[in-house]
């Protein structure tokens, strides 16, 4: 697990089947795992970076 707020095994073989099945089109760029582990890391994480930017103006 590289980060925190990704999914563990456990937690992803719970979740998979609630997501809708991909349409039989060209292969996904990136997997559904991946994805929501993105989304996952910015909600525990947020953007401190451009936070601290902000506060500069």
């Amino acid at each position: 697990m590289p980060y925190s707020s990704s999914l563990s095994d456990k937690e992803w073989e719970i979740i998979e089947p609630l997501l809708p099945q991909k349409k039989k089109t060209r292969p996904p760029r990136w997997k559904k795992r991946q994805i929501l582990d993105g989304v996952f890391y910015q909600l525990k994480n947020g953007c401190k970076l451009m936070l601290k930017r902000l506060a500069h103006l």
